[in-house]
């Protein structure tokens, strides 16, 4: 389900994960890091978990040992930390 236009998925609105997959082979901590910049730009009313499932849903079947794919996985075992990290990031002290 990507774009062909844009070439990569809607979930993926620069495309660093779709060139995470394009790319030669890099070391695992600079695949963590594309994927830390892409959750980063993911805008706040956004659910992270769904977003993941989509870009899974687009690239695992063609990339399963990707170490991308890999990291897609981690961040849904994790959803619980990124929901908590959502839900306290907007708040803010009033005085």
């Amino acid at each position: 389900m990507t774009n062909n236009k844009l070439r990569h998925h809607p979930a993926d609105p620069r495309g660093l994960i779709y060139e995470a997959y394009q790319m030669k082979p890099l070391k695992e901590e600079e695949y963590r890091s594309i994927f830390l910049d892409w959750a980063l730009g993911i805008p706040i009313e956004h659910e992270m978990v769904e977003l993941i499932k989509q870009l899974l849903s687009c690239y695992q079947d063609e990339y399963p040992k990707h170490p991308m794919t890999f990291i897609l996985r981690e961040g849904l075992m994790t959803k619980s930390s990124i929901s908590k990290r959502r839900r306290t990031r907007g708040r803010r002290k009033e005085s």
